[in-house]
């Protein structure tokens, strides 16, 4: 007997919609999340934080949106001056491209009486791969273009160290973060993030942090240096180059890669939510909220960590990831491979 597709149809404008969502929404909570993590930082270090602008310091965030959109965009003389205005847009729009292809938000349908739209079915991922890790993994690897390409075009050396050290780190931990997903996607037998939720969803003994401990820690730790985090800034580290590849760029420009940032962390949370923490369950009432919960407990931690660890020198950072993080990493692929054999 076939399988009954119960879920409306999924029509251009549904995925229309939830792109413009993904864009809205994501963008907002970017800017949120820069005074979430302020407060955060300065409750750790038994300070106030944002306080002054608006109740509790929440009104910064449109102080900060205002400033950003007003101050000046300029241009170094000896840049080259395509490639340094089109470097930050690579960052944001991978990072916006990456989050089509993962759950965000539950599929839901437009009322009928809504003018226009009603009855529209939008879907909780715009784009429902196949492939949806790989193009994920894919797309977040392509940011990498922004960073390389705002350093080298800006003309200054600390430009160009951030340039250097993009390349280096992240080029590294993107093999780190595709090896240790691997030994999950061996298990499932799948690239599919559907497939990966249906995998868990006989209760929480089900889920794939319980197969795969130290694919969990690795993907972890390669995802604090994919999204640029302490202890693995090393791309913009203020003690060391100023602001690396983005020393030279101010206004809406500057933000755009903080922007991205933020999404890319956003991505990560969502990916470890789905692939080790059971995803979401589409059919309870509380499944989209237990999943909220899973990624903000990641994007927590982020935070939590930038607290509590000093950064770790460029040598040291090669180091964990070709000598630890990468046996590893083929160790656990190998044993599961002889699990799944035996």
């Amino acid at each position: 007997m076939e399988a009954v597709n119960i879920l409306p149809e999924v029509t251009w404008v549904g995925v229309l919609i939830k792109a413009v969502l993904i864009l809205a929404i994501i963008s907002a909570l970017a800017g949120f999340g820069t005074f979430i993590e302020r407060k955060v930082l300065a409750f750790m270090q038994r300070r106030l934080g944002p306080m002054h602008v608006g109740p509790y310091g929440l009104l910064q965030i449109a102080a900060d949106g205002i400033k950003l959109f007003t101050k000046e965009d300029i241009i170094p003389q000896n840049a080259n001056k395509l490639i340094f205005m089109i470097a930050p847009i690579i960052t944001a729009a991978t990072a916006f491209i990456a989050l089509s292809a993962v759950p965000v938000f539950p599929d839901f349908t437009i009322p009928e009486f809504v003018p226009v739209l009603g009855g529209v079915f939008v879907p909780s991922i715009a784009a429902d791969l196949n492939v949806g890790i790989l193009f994920v993994l894919g797309m977040m690897a392509a940011g990498l273009y922004g960073p390389l390409l705002a350093g080298m075009s800006q003309a200054n050396k600390w430009g160009i160290i951030g340039a250097a050290r993009t390349a280096v780190q992240f080029l590294s931990y993107e093999v780190v973060t595709g090896l240790s997903i691997l030994a999950p996607i061996m298990l499932v037998g799948s690239l599919s993030f559907v497939d990966f939720n249906n995998y868990q969803q006989e209760g929480v003994m089900s889920w794939m942090i319980w197969q795969q401990p130290v694919a969990f820690v690795l993907f972890l730790i390669a995802g604090f240096a994919e999204t640029n985090r302490t202890p693995f800034d090393l791309l913009e580290h203020e003690a060391e180059v100023v602001s690396g590849y983005a020393t030279e760029y101010s206004g809406m420009r500057w933000g755009m890669f903080f922007i991205g940032e933020y999404a890319n962390m956003i991505t990560i949370s969502i990916i470890a939510a789905i692939v080790f923490l059971g995803g979401y369950d589409a059919a309870s009432t509380f499944g989209w909220l237990f999943i909220m919960l899973k990624i903000a407990f990641f994007f927590f931690l982020m935070l939590w960590v930038r607290a509590a660890w000093p950064h770790v020198r460029p040598d040291q950072l090669m180091w964990l990831c070709w000598k630890v993080l990468m046996p590893l990493a083929l160790v656990n692929i190998l044993i599961t491979a002889l699990v799944i054999l035996v």
